[in-house]
């Protein structure tokens, strides 16, 4: 009997020890960058965004929302077999930031792994997580994070911190005879590597005095994408989950996007003929959330009474570099 992964619980956590709205970023930025602030709100839909505490890290955040996962799939950490962490604002460079969350959920029976694919991260987990439980009776339990502490490895003196608000994500994934995992996509191009990253800390260019000085630990944006890359990715990623699934567009109930620009996403939906009931977004209330905006919004969604059982629900994130990743599921 076919054994297909189903979501059985999700959790976020959003930080509250600071907001930094629209109107502190003006206040900060009018002189040096005018009228920045408000085109970007016009361009994204961002208002506000949340930072943790200055002593925390990105398993902090994994962590809080972790626990949210488990409380509604009502599974123990220690019932867990495989943990699957999406980031690219990790603890360290190594080990991997899945480890430390394991050590502080308790969940002393999980093997990990991280994900880097930036703000692809999660929907990869997910694949990675169906692809698992289909194969390997083994496995009953994953859990599926997304998280994102953008904020903390950006010179707070760059206009493009208007995007970085932290969060986390996540989801608990089991089998079941029914589906569950419906398909999945993936795109990618790798031209794009250089547009916008952290770019000093690693084997290209090892950490200096001189390159810390200069800024280039922090995250950096170099060159603008073209501004169809998510428009294009995100339209071809959606059709491939229909054709690959063997389900017609229309049947889609919930489509959740990377949360960096609403209007791309109201673009996308025209394109495929979705209204916008069909989807849900949260870059308003907290900023871009990255590599936990997906989870994030995904289980907004859900404590806001739009998914429901049977539901057909994709997932699109879209990171740097450039990576794009996809996922259908329906709901148990």
């Amino acid at each position: 009997m076919p054994r297909y992964a189903t979501i059985i619980g999700t959790g976020h956590y959003l930080p509250d020890w600071k907001e930094v709205t629209n109107d502190e970023l003006r206040a900060r930025f009018n002189e040096t960058v005018p009228d920045f602030v408000d085109t970007m709100e016009g361009r994204s839909g961002i208002k506000t965004r949340w930072y943790a505490p200055r002593d925390w890290c990105t398993s902090d955040l994994s962590t809080l929302a972790a626990q949210a996962a488990l409380k509604s799939a009502g599974v123990k950490p220690e019932d867990l077999d495989l943990i699957i962490l999406g980031t690219d604002t990790p603890d360290y460079i190594t080990p991997s930031t899945s480890v430390v969350v394991q050590y502080k959920l308790g969940a002393q029976n999980a093997g990990t792994f991280d994900v880097s694919c930036a703000c692809a991260g999660f929907p990869t987990g997910l694949n990675i997580a169906a692809g698992l439980i289909a194969t390997n009776p083994a496995y009953k339990y994953i859990l599926v994070i997304g998280v994102y502490m953008m904020s903390k490895l950006a010179a707070q003196d760059d206009p493009m911190i208007f995007f970085y608000g932290d969060g986390a994500g996540a989801a608990v994934l089991t089998g079941d005879s029914q589906p569950g995992f419906i398909s999945s996509a993936f795109l990618a191009d790798g031209s794009f590597h250089k547009f916008w990253g952290i770019y000093s800390g690693a084997t290209y260019e090892p950490a200096t005095v001189e390159s810390v000085q200069a800024g280039r630990t922090n995250v950096r944006f170099i060159q603008r994408y073209p501004p169809e890359v998510n428009v294009v990715g995100w339209e071809k990623l959606m059709r491939a989950l229909a054709k690959r699934g063997k389900f017609d567009l229309q049947d889609i109930n919930l489509a959740i996007y990377t949360q960096v620009r609403l209007p791309t996403i109201e673009e996308v939906m025209g394109l495929l003929d979705l209204p916008m009931t069909k989807t849900h977004w949260i870059m308003d209330k907290w900023g871009y959330t990255g590599s936990a905006c997906v989870p994030m919004c995904f289980d907004d969604a859900v404590q806001s009474g739009k998914v429901h059982s049977g539901d057909l629900v994709t997932f699109i994130g879209s990171g740097v570099g450039y990576n794009q990743a996809a996922a259908a599921f329906r709901m148990p």
